[in-house]
């Protein structure tokens, strides 16, 4: 006999009993007997329709209301360029052509990068202090002109060299690690269109030139290359992003993160229902505890989350030698704090069927400034700044690759968050216990009133 068979045969020999001995109507519900539209169902599947029609009608309001956020990062990007630098070490007819040819405004038509002539004279040091200038961020890319260039392509024109290298004339210098997929889709290719223009016409007008050289026939012999391609150039970068496991804390991990963060608040929330915690501690005593409950969670998931990634052999000692597992460990820790702690706050006001809604936004507006660098990006973005996703990136990124310290100021952006949670948490808490109390002392009185209401009725 089926469950269901045998809960219908109790159901009928207790309704049955019921009829004999206590005179009841026999019609009593048998548990799992209805389908969908059964008429006697009309209530509770008007409830159903009214929460599935509004929930989904719900969702097509995000997609429209929250998710054109991140395609809008996407569309049409790039919408501005990125600045690159010029700079003549050489101060001859290779260094001016090339400059002139970049700075020109056709040069901004052949990529994503709008470059600007900068002096010499700005790095004494040399190539190493640019190297520096671009690690350092103050420019997204840089090409040089090496000093001489002009005068070992004439002495080769004049006396033909078998070891002149055209690719020795131009540098160009970049950091992959401070954004890959700028690097891969707008820096790289920006400057190889330009060079690769700029060096074939250089080529052209070189060759006019030799046409009539008495020695263009020994050049040809002994140093082809030198008329083919006088000028050239190497790419150098100064930050490669060597390790892919590294995507998974740069960007994809980032959403994990917030989804383990949300985890931790549904699990406290959940705990502190069943434990009835929210009805039997004082305002002071339950805020307290879901403040210790979120800072010790987020401290042990941060570990093992920090963990995970050293067990893939993602290399912290770049940096900050073998301390840098324990920057990434408390960059992680305050990074979660920022994001969970937002949740946590706004839990108490929106409850478990609205959170979702709002983490869905709290993911968007993160993740649609950490995909290519908010320079490219609409104005409108520039709130990327203080997202905390993109400053966990950008401290990663110096931790793991050696970018720009600029960790100091993510943790500074990141605790801004945690602090703000931690003085909205009180205040939302402190409005809900309030409500809850004044819905307690108005249940109070309408028991005492019914009460009273009955007495008088016996007393009549």
């Amino acid at each position: 006999m089926s469950d269901v068979e045998r809960i219908r045969t109790q159901s009928s020999t207790r309704n049955s009993m019921s009829s004999v001995n206590h005179n009841q109507n026999p019609s009593t519900e048998i548990p799992f007997s209805r389908s969908f539209f059964d008429k006697n169902n009309a209530v509770a599947r008007s409830i159903y329709l009214k929460i599935v029609i509004g929930g989904c009608f719900s969702l097509i309001l995000t997609i429209f209301a929250v998710f054109p956020i991140y395609w809008g990062a996407l569309w049409k990007t790039p919408v501005h360029n990125l600045n690159g630098w010029v700079i003549d070490f050489d101060g001859g007819r290779v260094g001016q052509t090339v400059v002139q040819a970049l700075t020109s405004p056709e040069a901004s038509q052949l990529g994503k990068v709008t470059w600007t002539a900068v002096p010499a004279s700005q790095f004494p040091d040399g190539l190493g202090q640019l190297g520096n200038a671009v690690v350092n961020e103050q420019t997204w890319v840089a090409i040089a002109i090496h000093a001489g260039s002009t005068a070992r392509l004439q002495a080769s024109y004049a006396s033909p060299n078998a070891s002149y290298t055209g690719t020795d004339t131009i540098t160009v210098y970049a950091a992959e690690a401070r954004n890959e997929n700028a690097y891969r889709s707008l820096i790289r290719p920006s400057a190889q269109a330009a060079l690769e223009q700029i060096s074939q016409t250089f080529a052209i007008q070189s060759a006019a030139q030799l046409a009539s050289s008495a020695n263009l026939t020994a050049l040809l012999a002994t140093s082809p290359q030198t008329v083919i391609t006088p000028i050239g150039y190497t790419v150098h970068n100064l930050a490669p992003f060597d390790m892919p496991v590294a995507s998974a804390v740069t960007f994809v991990g980032l959403i994990y993160q917030l989804i383990l963060s949300f985890f931790v608040v549904m699990i406290s929330f959940t705990a502190r229902e069943h434990s009835r915690l929210n009805q039997h501690l004082t305002l002071r005593s339950l805020i307290v505890t879901r403040f210790v409950s979120s800072f010790t969670a987020y401290f042990f998931v941060s570990l093992f989350y920090a963990l995970l990634s050293l067990a893939f052999q993602l290399d912290f000692t770049r940096k900050f030698g073998h301390s840098g597992f324990l920057v990434f460990w408390m960059l992680n820790w305050v990074g979660m704090l920022s994001v969970g702690l937002a949740l946590e706050s706004l839990m108490t006001l929106l409850t478990p069927r609205g959170i979702p809604f709002f983490m869905i936004l709290w993911i968007i507006i993160n993740v649609s400034v950490c995909f290519l660098p908010i320079e490219v990006l609409p104005i409108f973005f520039r709130y990327g700044y203080a997202m905390p996703f993109y400053n966990v990136s950008h401290a990663v990124r110096c931790i793991v690759f050696g970018t720009k310290d600029s960790v100091g100021l993510n943790f500074g952006v990141l605790i801004a968050w945690a602090v703000t949670s931690c003085i909205s948490l009180p205040l939302i808490q402190w409005f809900v216990r309030r409500r809850d109390v004044l819905e307690l002392q108005l249940a109070a009185r309408s028991g005492i009133s019914v009460a009273a209401q009955g007495n008088d009725e016996k007393q009549a």
